[in-house]
């Protein structure tokens, strides 16, 4: 269920194949409804056994606090339905005092709830002062070709060119091409400001957000299905545009999109340089453990991660076929049992700039310390760290946690800079 506004792994996400013989919409309002009043037994007694067994009701009392984080719920607004093969996925639009959220909900063929998720709804963002929106211009692009097309934006500095140019990456989950965060558009903020400095920037559709129906049905989905695929097409995209310096196109990622972008760099094999900003170095099954720690989540929770995480140490190539684990297929994870993007950073001779907050929990200073041991004495890598910063590399003071993602931010002003000098 990725209904939590931690963002790092979409451990719980459920999708099954079934068709509602019910009024989905009226199902799913129901099932909302019920989530929303903290009427978890009920909820629950109208979903299906996986969605019974990964959501206990311990589990969906900690959905219900991270709501309560979002302010008072003003307005549920009409339900937009689709339909997937066999299921009908429904949306609600949610306005909370302080955050605006997509419920989106899954109704099987016998009428129960079979996934639900929590998706960031539009936030009143607002211009950061480094966007200096008559410098650049922003036109629609398409990343891929077929079934896996997803819509993307272009943003262009005014002016001849050509100019260097950055594909960016997204953190695990279903983002949107702003990479919209609670209050924060990471992406957005980065586009904007860095097109403002010279430089074209390509960001699009997820597609995990995008394809999220078609990505359930893949038996043996990883990585490259998530992400390395779609980042390598865009690089091929964004060299194709006129105003690009093809020699000078890099890869910015965040979060997962930088834990990967050494894979990317690797497979696209012409990269001027690659930005891994909040990147990890350790497994994702181990941050999970370190963040529930972090915000000092104990008992049977806690017990489920730490038998998640020595489940996923425990599997070795050929294993792509066991169950799924944390909702993911077993071939997500034996896939990742292979790949040490430290390591694989090493291999590049390519500029690398890293960039981490130190009021991040999601990915921590020890990840940073890591980069630096494996290629901070190498020629052209650049490593800083910011002390005010979280995940999102939005300013804040005290410990960070989850509710602090609710509020309006922007990307500080120094790492658009940074980066820019970087490309530039």
């Amino acid at each position: 269920m990725s209904i939590r506004a931690l963002r790092i792994l979409p451990l719980l996400s459920i999708l099954l194949a079934a068709q509602p013989a019910q009024d989905s919409t009226v199902l799913a309002r129901k099932a909302l409804d019920l989530v929303l009043a903290g009427q978890y037994a009920e909820f629950l007694q109208m979903s299906t056994a996986d969605v019974q067994k990964g959501l206990p009701a311990a589990e969906l009392a900690k959905v219900g606090a991270l709501i309560k984080t979002y302010g008072a719920l003003e307005k549920i607004g009409d339900p937009a339905m689709t339909t997937s093969g066999p299921n009908s996925i429904v949306v609600f639009p949610v306005k909370f005092a302080t955050q605006n959220i997509n419920f989106r909900i899954i109704i099987n063929s016998a009428g129960l709830v079979a996934g639900i998720f929590q998706l960031p709804g539009g936030v009143n963002w607002q211009r950061p002062e480094y966007s200096k929106p008559d410098t650049f211009k922003e036109r629609d692009a398409t990343v891929g070709d077929g079934e896996w097309k997803l819509p993307g934006t272009l943003t262009v500095p005014v002016g001849a060119g050509p100019f260097p140019a950055v594909v960016l990456v997204h953190g695990s989950g279903p983002n949107d091409r702003d990479e919209t965060v609670g209050g924060a558009k990471v992406f957005k903020d980065l586009a904007e400001g860095l097109a403002s400095r010279g430089i074209v920037v390509l960001r699009y559709e997820k597609r995990t957000l995008q394809h999220r129906a078609r990505i359930a049905a893949i038996a043996k989905f990883t990585l490259e299905e998530e992400t390395v695929e779609d980042a390598v097409k865009a690089i091929a995209l964004l060299r194709s545009q006129a105003e690009v310096n093809g020699s000078r196109v890099f890869a910015i990622g965040h979060s997962l999109g930088g834990y990967v972008a050494p894979r990317i760099a690797e497979q696209d094999g012409k990269l001027a340089g690659i930005v891994l900003i909040a990147a990890n170095v350790r497994p994702l099954e181990d941050l999970l453990v370190e963040q529930m720690n972090y915000m000092g989540i104990t008992g049977k929770q806690l017990d489920n991660a730490k038998a998640f995480q020595a489940n996923v140490k425990k599997l070795e190539p050929g294993d792509e076929d066991k169950p799924a684990l944390g909702g993911l297929p077993a071939s997500y994870w034996v896939d990742l049992k292979g790949y040490d993007p430290a390591a694989a950073a090493k291999k590049l001779a390519i500029p690398m700039l890293i960039l981490q907050g130190e009021r991040d929990y999601q990915v921590t200073m020890t990840d940073f310390a890591l980069w630096k041991t494996a290629v901070g004495s190498a020629k052209g890598v650049v490593m800083k760290s910011y002390p005010s910063l979280n995940h999102l590399f939005v300013a804040g003071v005290g410990k960070s946690l989850p509710a602090e993602y609710s509020q309006p931010g922007h990307v500080a002003p120094p790492v658009i800079d940074d980066i820019a000098n970087f490309v530039k």
